[in-house]
């Protein structure tokens, strides 16, 4: 079964975890922890300079509020996309989170991540 054909409940349920510790690691500023879930193609494609200056920079990536809420499922070719409301614990507002699965070597990874 590849992960496309996964429910968004089963999806949702792998993602939940590997979301709260990247939201965790960033609040510490820990590249080593945050990366540990990527897939091979986005570790190395990862600048471990530029991603330690951007913890160390925003104000956002370092106050994140541990509780999330997940908007919905996108699946397209061998890779999901789940969507989140994401908050701060220091700034006013809402953020989109977005934390692209798939499988490699028969693990779930994490093919992107992003805040916007």
């Amino acid at each position: 079964m590849t992960i496309t054909e996964k429910t968004d409940d089963e999806i949702l349920a792998m993602a939940k975890p590997l979301w709260r510790d990247l939201v965790k690691s960033s609040n510490e500023g820990k590249y080593g922890e945050f990366a540990r879930n990527f897939s091979s193609d986005l570790a190395r494609a990862m600048n471990q300079v530029v991603a330690g200056h951007q913890f160390a920079n925003s104000e956002l990536a370092r106050n994140l509020a541990e509780d999330f809420e997940p908007l919905g499922v996108i699946r397209r070719g061998e890779h999901v996309t789940v969507v989140y409301r994401q908050r701060s614990s220091k700034k006013p507002g809402e953020w989109l989170g977005r934390l692209v699965l798939g499988y490699e070597d028969g693990k779930v990874r994490i093919f992107g991540a992003s805040i916007f």
